[in-house]
């Protein structure tokens, strides 16, 4: 076998190929959906037809019999009796005739069961003989494997067709019953033949079953024997063993000098012949070709500028800024490149001007020639030997160079070899020229590799890039030494199958593998909290829709999610194709991917997922218009009471939701029949005492969906208070401010009233109780209070602060300044600033305390060793009674507590002595 199928062709070149030679292949499979579609509706259209036919009628059978016989069909055994009085005249035809109107009417779908079957039996066949005679070519072969698979669903899809027919004849004879024992009475004939006719149709889908099952087998085994066969396939030609030998380059150089006179002569032909005779198709696909050129190449220049070009004014460009120019520099550029070369080779192809020898060569020449650019452009990105700036691995300046220089010559070594490789299959020259063309590259790749051992491109901590450098480590000089040890021994030893596999590998699926790697890099960057927002994208967006940092970051993270998705649907394809495998089985995987994933008995479509997504997002957008509409049109214009309206409106988003809900499951494929299982299973718990349970699993559910509070609030029910830390289905967990975890039932929370502090917004109201003397006046009062909260950077302008003058006290009178904070969580400290701004002003003024004062009674015992501050009253004797010494005691305590707690002034002190002189006259009318 030729060595074309050691190691397959880059990914561009793959696709380049399969346009080449692939398009009557694509034709053919768009075709086939569209005829068996065509066939489908032919049968679906066909199908009335026959169940409006009516089988022949026997002579001298009555008319009625055809209605008697559809009655008796869908009459239970003990109707059968009546009915078969009622068609006595039919019962006497004779038994022959109607066995054989019976056999006539076989059913529709029994027959297009066993057409297809035997169509698929043909159809495997036929197949079966193409696999022996490609067991050679691995690209037919895959492509034969997906016909037999899909081959195989299709069997299985008409055997389970038959189910429901089989299931409906099962329960319909389970209605008949057995038929009546000896001694019994007979049953009717009406009854007898419906047995016998379901008890023959029965037995006509066993075997239709049977059939299907042995098809399937069939088609499993000649699968099986495909992929059996690629594999020996692959393994053969890596492991054959080419004997080298001085002939052999001889041989050799004979077909190079042969092959060069017909590549010269087949070139200079097709040309010549292109010039004379098609030289407007030749001028117009060429023009084509550049403006192509012009549009992927310079057009994407211009729009990826910002992602792909390095900025000279940026003097040290972060990491993050590094990753994205690196992998945005490497895929855009190739992409194009990729794009403009598929687009010249088709302008080329469509213009008929390529001859059949000739499109390969120009093909293959494309392909080589991307992905020689994409190695050498990701080379540059990661070394950027011009600007050390930008590189993303610690090497020195010459050392960078020397191994951009070892990476281009390995890369242009290994596409020259595929390039001449695909011109000695075009030209069919003699397989010694491909292999020594392998031979030479494989040791050629070898040496270079062992050369980049001895370079010194690392460097120290303290080293600048313009430093020498020095050698690698001893790990990774072993690895190169030992990588192209084994590639020139693998070609010296005649495995050069393997060594051109093992080089290409290393170029192509290494080069593939860093290009992933500073992907996922990008993408986890860019995911990071606040990473997005300093990116020329973030600060865009942040200045067009003053945007916020959470929706910054929520695009970030959306964005490093979708550069993951690119990296993995882009190249883990091309990684794929490097190992042997075709296009054909990445489509069929990335089909059972998307369709159908067994897990067990269960199987998942992710297409289905997604339908069932869509599906339940536009009922969700129904329902919410729904509501919106009868809340704003009927209900508004009817006048309904608020609380009426909430409950009609919540109603409806729950029976909507609901429906949505079952819609999309049922469009996500999952058997709704399963669902009823579990809640019957769920019914029986609660019967047995899941109760409780239940009430807190749906409260729960209740709290989730209506979200009454939500993590982070501030709420109170009963005697708990503190801020909601999780919510789950059972419990909910509350964290209270001396930082203890209280898990409360969801059922209690549903049940009970819950203050939320943090429901709507964090805008909250906070109240400071003032109390000053009579002596104050109230106006100015209220103006300090009004400037003093004004003043706090951290009170609201609107609302705005009030203050209120809410009692008259028996010594005091009561004021209550009332402010609101943006966030309520902050009240305590802007309540503590203002008490002290309040003292101090109250202070400054000459106000009296500010506080609530109480005066209590001070026994006369306890003034022992306490004097007396106040004067000695005027024409008051010496000596005094008991009674008046204490009631003289009290007096003195009381001012004396007065003075310390709140002063007054003179004329009331005076006022105040008198009246207790007065007092004391009454108390003792003998003095």
């Amino acid at each position: 076998m030729k060595l074309r199928s050691v190691g397959k062709l880059p990914a561009i070149l793959v696709c380049l190929l399969a346009l080449a030679v692939g398009g009557p292949v694509m034709a053919q499979k768009a075709a086939q959906p569209a005829q068996a579609t065509t066939q489908g509706a032919g049968q679906k259209s066909a199908q009335p037809a026959q169940s409006a036919q009516t089988p022949s009628q026997p002579a001298g059978k009555p008319a009625s019999e055809e209605n008697a016989q559809p009655a008796a069909t869908e009459a239970t055994p003990d109707a059968a009796a009546p009915a078969a009085t009622a068609t006595q005249p039919a019962q006497n035809a004779p038994a022959p005739a109607q066995d054989a109107a019976q056999a006539d009417a076989t059913p529709p779908a029994e027959n297009q069961a066993s057409e297809q079957l035997a169509k698929a039996g043909e159809d495997l066949k036929k197949l079966t003989d193409q696999v022996t005679k490609t067991k050679d070519d691995d690209t037919a072969l895959a492509e034969l494997k997906v016909q037999v698979d899909a081959l195989a669903k299709q069997i299985i899809g008409v055997s389970v067709s038959t189910r429901p027919r089989l299931d409906e004849i099962k329960a319909r004879l389970t209605e008949l019953g057995d038929p009546p024992g000896e001694g019994q009475p007979a049953e009717a004939d009406i009854v007898t033949a419906e047995r016998k006719r379901l008890m023959a149709e029965r037995g006509a889908i066993n075997a239709l079953t049977g059939e299907a099952e042995g098809l399937s087998i069939q088609a499993t085994k000649l699968s099986n024997t495909i992929t059996a066969t690629r594999r020996a396939l692959f393994s053969n030609t890596l492991l054959k063993n080419t004997e080298v030998s001085t002939g052999m380059f001889d041989d050799a150089l004979t077909a190079t000098a042969d092959e060069t006179r017909v590549l010269s002569r087949s070139v200079g032909s097709w040309l010549s012949f292109a010039w004379n005779y098609k030289r407007v198709p030749l001028l117009t696909a060429l023009f084509l070709s550049l403006l192509a050129a012009l549009v992927f190449l310079s057009g994407s220049r211009r729009l990826f500028r910002p992602l792909i070009e390095h900025d000279i004014t940026d003097e040290e460009p972060s990491y993050f800024r590094r990753l994205s120019v690196a992998f945005w520099s490497t895929l855009i550029p190739t992409i194009a490149s990729a794009a403009f070369a598929i687009s010249s080779f088709l302008f080329l192809r469509g213009f008929k001007v390529l001859r059949s020898d000739i499109a390969p060569i120009i093909a293959i020449t494309l392909g080589v020639a991307v992905v020689v650019f994409f190695v050498t452009r990701l080379a540059q990105a990661v070394l950027s030997p011009r600007d050390a700036r930008w590189r993303l691995v610690r090497v020195s300046d010459r050392g960078a160079r020397m191994l951009m220089i070892a990476i281009f010559a390995m890369a242009l070594v290994n596409g020259l070899d595929y390039l001449f490789g695909g011109v000695s299959e075009a030209l069919g020259s003699p397989v010694v020229l491909t292999v020594v063309k392998s031979y030479i590259a494989s040791i050629v790749i070898g040496l270079i590799i062992m050369a980049s051992a001895w370079i010194k491109p690392t460097l120290r901590k303290d080293d600048s890039f313009d430093a020498h450098g020095h050698a690698w480590p001893r790990v990774v000089s072993f690895a190169l030494l030992a990588t192209g040890a084994l590639l020139i021994i693998a070609a010296v030893s005649g495995y050069v199958g393997l060594a051109r596999f093992i080089a290409t590998q290393i170029i192509i699926t290494g080069a593939i593998l860093v290009t992933m790697y500073i992907g996922i890099l990008t993408g986890r960057a860019v995911a990071k909290q606040g990473a997005f927002a300093e990116t020329a994208a973030g600060r865009y967006l942040e200045r067009r829709y003053n945007l916020e940092q959470v929706a910054l970051d929520q695009i970030g993270l959306a964005a490093g999610l979708s550069i993951y998705a690119l990296v993995v649907m882009f190249f883990i394809p091309l990684i794929l194709l490097q190992w042997g495998f075709q296009v054909a089985d990445i489509e069929s995987w990335a089909y059972r991917m998307v369709t159908e994933i067994k897990i067990g008995s269960i199987t998942i479509s992710l297409v289905g997922i997604l339908a069932g997504i869509l599906f339940f997002a536009l009922g969700y957008a129904v329902t919410r218009f729904v509501q919106r509409w009868i809340d704003g049109n009927i209900m508004a214009r009817s006048r309904v009471d608020a609380g009426v309206r909430n409950s009609i409106r919540t109603g409806i988003g729950y029976t909507g939701v609901g429906l949505a809900g079952l819609i999309g499951l049922s469009a996500a494929g999952i058997d709704l029949s399963n669902l009823a299982l579990v809640a019957g299973a769920l019914s029986l718990g609660v019967g047995f005492g899941l109760q409780n349970i239940v009430s807190n699993f749906v409260s729960g559910l209740i709290l989730l969906v209506e979200r009454p509070f939500k993590v982070g609030d501030w709420i109170v029910s009963g005697t708990t208070e503190g801020f909601v830390k999780r919510i789950s289905v059972r419990a909910t967990e509350i964290e209270t401010f001396q930082h203890q975890s209280i898990m409360m039932p969801n059922s209690l929370l549903i049940n009970a009233s819950v203050g939320n502090w943090t429901h709507r917004n964090k805008l909250g109201r906070s109240e400071i109780a003032v109390t000053v003397t009579y002596a104050s006046d109230p106006r100015r009062i209220m103006e300090l209070l009004s400037e003093i909260a004004a003043a706090h950077p951290m009170v609201l302008k609107n609302p705005s602060p009030s203050v209120g003058f809410t009692a008259f006290g028996d010594e005091r009178l009561t004021f209550e300044l009332r402010i609101y904070v943006a966030d309520v969580l902050t009240g305590g400290g802007v309540r503590n600033d203002l008490r002290i701004s309040i003292y101090e002003r109250f202070r400054d003024e000459g106000i009296g305390a500010p506080f609530p004062v109480k005066i209590e009674d001070v026994p006369v015992e306890d003034q022992t060793g306490i004097e007396s501050h106040q004067p000695e009253k005027v024409g008051e004797p010496k000596g005094a009674t008991s009674a008046e010494a204490r009631a003289a005691g009290k007096s003195a305590a009381s001012d004396r507590k007065t003075a310390v707690a709140a002063p007054l002034d003179e004329e009331r002190d005076t006022e105040e002595a008198g009246n207790r002189r007065a007092a004391s006259r009454r108390a003792n009318p003998n003095r």
